[in-house]
């Protein structure tokens, strides 16, 4: 190829005569042609050049522009056809399948509504790249436009693509070269294209412009307003078909009979979700009919993003688990001793796997789940082990996770950092309403925990903001007696205190465990302290048992509030209302889109598979059918403006404000890994939305009169999280600051913290002695058997105490699952598409935003190696990385189980 455009350098260089790029190709020699090849040459090569000059300057007269569309085929992304030949039917998109029109953003249509001119019908020409990567399955064809004179119709604005096909394709761009007075223009489309005849309407794409709406040319202004119109649907009540593209709310009213509606009530409030349409169930037409497992749950297709994205393995992973494997362990653990009697009997699951019976129903989804991937999830019965992958919490030391010091750099580097709160009063008090439940003050008493601070005074101890409760009692002493009443349940309300050491660590003082007692009429709280006791006796083991009831509820609140309720949920009604309001050449629609891909489609199904009746999440972890209820409860409290994490650091006492430090916070815990990213993270997700909002918002009058952005969020606040509509807390919008906080919040939602919460759930509880989910019988009191099996044999009646074998294996296989980045995955500060824009301001301040999470990157890795910093490796030698943004990777290089990166969305 070198060797080609040498000889064409020359080429040129001998036409134009210039002796300068003659001796550039050979040297000094001067070698001049004959008069007649210099003829020979000088005509093509000025028309080729003044072709150039002309595209490059504005002439159009010939009214022909060129370009490109890129597609993938339905086939290359269908997970079942993945493995057949993607050369097959390529032509078929050449001619008239697929077809596209321009649409003016200047000459206007009178006969159209006054919409900007469509032209003619264009097909897409030859196949132009020689053979589609595997990884990414995209096809590239050209497309000419002929009679679109740019001095008559001015610039296109907007594209008309039409399929004529009997499949959908997925586009990602079209592009227009050397448009005059223009160059380059880019219409970024990321959507399925249905068959022409399932739509009621065109489908628009916009060129990749940001427009507030009083900015909108004319011409395209009822292009944008039926886009909208059309993505609401609100005349469209359902069933949705997947080539429907409705953005609607409804309750959660599909998770099964026999539970709750969530959402709608005073009694169950709850974030909407996206209306399916679906019909009523047949008992009670109050509640939406469930769907079967191999049933596709509607959401608008664009909200499917990839073909190769995690939430495609996700779907076939979880059904694979719901389906083959569930049954199977049941079997397993029905003709075998059902339980697990020592650490190593778990380890084993990791370092040898476990051989489970032959059943057909594992044999008849291994021809229904096409993927290698998910083949190697499914064991094959009778011949092949379930065998899953070591956790990194005990891959450098089996035996850390048991130290007091691992247990407490966990709270605040662990799964669930965000639970941690100063102490500021001592003995802890109990916010329940003493009408109905007593005095729950805690029962900790000064001589509980004196001997443990460093020669410190309780008081001392509070007034040095040296003492730290995680608090799990209020949490769920309302909620005991309903759930210690389930079938292998008993669980504690705890209160957990820490001391911050001078070396910046944090170690366990006491730990509270209490359960409800009924007394005059009162649910009142029968509680036993336990302060920590060196390893090798009995009450040693009664000491661990008090940890891992402390776990048992962290983990329950962990997957039901911090990662559930707190992130998946509370950001439906954003995806939904930004769809429904925001225009995509909105520069806020830009803004956000790429934090909301695959939202809807992992939520939608959560509530297929795991948060549903019997679903996983009710199987494996304690609050069982009362779990999503508890949430509702939880949400009755939720506050939108406190889930940024300065905020929520100030709120939880852990750090106080500092107009002195750029994150206008300081920090309590100087050492708290999880706070320490995070505000890195936030500060410069906060500097690129501010340096973004200012291109286009110059002043708060701007945003005001901005009629898209407002019905926005009153739709987001009225309608979505309508059940707190009345909140006081809710930003007014009436300012470019409250903008640009509620855009912090919501991309520090969907991306830092779901990181921080999901990506370490298999590296720190993949290991189940580390995070139990369930605690199953009270703790053992001298005197009695349990207690005397402590004795005799301290790892079975540990193990006995915590999460059942059946448990244990579900539940860590899902977590496998869940805690995997995909190699396409798109990471904070990198983009799907490189002309998301056209706006250079933009790509500078994103360019800007990107680099500085590099160097945030760089800081992580430096912090890690520094032994000063004892919480970021701990006993276990983890390093704390799930705040890496990995924003540098652009190779897949963390996908899999690293327990690092930050993904863009809250995708898995």
């Amino acid at each position: 190829m070198s060797s080609f455009w040498r000889s064409f350098s020359c080429f040129l260089a001998f036409a134009l005569r210039s002796s300068s790029s003659r001796r550039a190709c050979h040297g000094d020699e001067t070698h001049t042609p004959s008069s007649s090849l210099k003829h020979a040459l000088e005509a093509p090569v000025k028309t080729m050049l003044g072709g150039l000059i002309n595209n490059l300057t504005g002439a159009n007269k010939s009214g022909r522009l060129k370009g490109t569309v890129v597609l993938m085929r339905k086939s290359v992304l269908d997970l079942n056809d993945f493995g057949a030949t993607i050369l097959d039917g390529l032509t078929e998109f050449i001619g008239k399948g697929v077809t596209c029109q321009l649409i003016s953003s200047t000459a206007v249509d009178q006969n159209n509504g006054g919409r900007g001119k469509v032209g003619a019908e264009a097909g897409l020409e030859q196949w132009l790249t020689s053979l589609p990567s595997l990884t990414t399955g995209e096809s590239k064809f050209g497309v000419t436009f002929d009679g679109w004179e740019v001095g008559k119709l001015g610039v296109p604005g907007a594209i008309v693509v039409n399929n004529y096909h009997d499949n959908e394709f997925f586009l990602k761009t079209v592009t227009l070269d050397h448009v005059p007075g223009r160059g380059k223009l880019s219409f970024v489309a990321n959507s399925w294209v249905y068959p022409a005849a399932n739509y009621r309407y065109s489908r628009v794409f916009f060129a990749n412009d940001s427009y507030l709406p009083s900015q909108m040319p004319a011409a395209l202004k009822p292009y944008r307003d039926e886009e909208l119109r059309n993505l609401r649907g609100d005349d469209q009540q359902g069933p949705y078909q997947e080539h429907d593209r409705v953005y609607r709310y409804d309750v959660y009213n599909d998770l099964g009979e026999d539970r709750p509606i969530l959402g709608g009530s005073a009694d169950h409030p709850y974030p909407r979700r996206g209306r399916t349409g679906r019909k009523p169930n047949s008992n009670d037409p109050s509640l939406e009919s469930r769907l079967s497992l191999l049933d596709q749950i509607y959401v608008p297709r664009d909200e499917k993003f990839g073909h190769l994205k995690m939430s495609d393995f996700l779907g076939y992973s979880i059904k694979a688990i719901t389906q083959g494997i569930v049954p199977a362990v049941r079997t397993y653990v029905d003709t075998t001793p059902g339980e697990f009697d020592s650490f190593q009997d778990i380890i084993n699951l990791y370092e040898g796997g476990i051989k489970l019976p032959k059943i057909a129903a594992l044999e008849e989804m291994q021809k229904h789940f096409p993927l290698q991937l998910i083949k190697d999830l499914i064991p094959v019965g009778g011949d092949s082990l379930l065998k899953l992958p070591l956790p990194h919490i005990i891959k450098e030391d089996k035996q850390a996770w048991r130290t007091d010091e691992e247990f407490a750099r966990e709270v605040l580097a662990g799964v669930n950092p965000v639970m941690i709160t100063r102490l500021t009063e001592f003995p802890p008090k109990s916010t329940l309403d003493p009408s109905k439940y007593g005095d729950h003050t805690s029962t900790i008493t000064a001589a509980h925990i004196e001997k443990n601070l460093e020669g410190l005074t309780v008081q001392k101890a509070l007034e040095s903001n040296k003492l730290y409760i995680l608090d799990h009692h209020d949490r769920f002493m309302p909620f005991l007696i309903d759930v210690n009443n389930l079938d292998g349940n008993f669980i504690y309300a705890t209160r957990t205190l820490f001391f911050l050491r001078s070396d910046g660590r944090l170690t366990p003082l006491a730990i509270e465990l209490s359960e409800p007692f009924i007394q005059g009429g009162l649910t009142t709280a029968k509680s036993k302290v336990y302060t920590p006791v060196p390893r090798g006796s009995v009450e040693g083991w009664v000491w661990e048992l008090a940890k891992a009831y402390v776990a048992v509820g962290d983990s329950g609140w962990h997957q039901l509030v911090s990662h559930w309720l707190n992130t998946h949920a509370v950001m439906e009604p954003f995806v939904i209302s930004t769809n429904r309001h925001l225009s995509a050449t909105h520069p806020v629609h830009k803004l956000l889109s790429p934090h909301y891909r695959d939202t809807m489609t992992i939520n939608a199904l959560a509530r297929q598979t795991l948060i549903n009746a019997g679903g996983i999440f009710e199987m494996t972890v304690f609050p069982g059918k009362f779990a999503l209820g508890m949430s509702s409860v939880v949400y009755k409290n939720w506050n939108f403006t406190e889930q940024g994490l300065p905020d929520d650091l100030i709120k939880r006492g852990v750090a106080v404000p500092d107009p002195s430090s750029p994150y206008k916070v300081r920090l309590l815990i100087e050492d708290y890994p999880y706070a320490v990213d995070g505000l890195a993270i936030w500060h410069a997700i906060e500097q690129y939305v501010n340096e973004y909002l200012a291109i286009y918002y110059p002043d708060d009058g701007v945003l005001q009169a901005d009629v898209e952005l407002q019905a926005w969020w009153k739709e987001t606040r009225e309608v979505g999280h309508g059940d707190l509509k009345d909140a006081p807390w809710w930003p007014k919008m009436q300012s470019v600051a409250e903008l640009a906080k509620s855009c912090t919040t919501i991309i520090w939602i969907a991306s830092a913290l779901h990181a921080a919460v999901n990506f370490g759930q298999y590296p720190y509880a993949g290991y189940l002695p580390n995070r139990p989910t369930v605690s199953r019988r009270r703790m053992p009191e001298p005197g009695t058997e349990e207690y005397a099996e402590l004795g005799r044999d301290p790892e079975r009646a540990f193990i006995h105490t915590i999460t059942s074998q059946i448990q244990t294996i579900i539940g860590i296989s899902l977590l496998e699952v869940l805690s995997k980045h995909s190699s396409d995955e798109l990471y904070l500060g990198q983009r799907d598409t490189p002309e998301w824009t056209s706006d250079p301001k933009a790509l500078v301040v994103f360019k800007r935003f990107s680099d500085r999470l590099v160097e945030i990157e760089s800081k992580v890795v430096g912090m890690n190696q520094n032994p000063q910093l004892k919480n970021r490796n701990g006993p276990a030698k983890l390093p704390y990385m799930l705040l890496y943004p990995n924003t540098s990777d652009h190779k897949g290089d963390a996908a899999g189980l690293t327990a690092k990166g930050i993904p863009n969305s809250i995708s898995i």
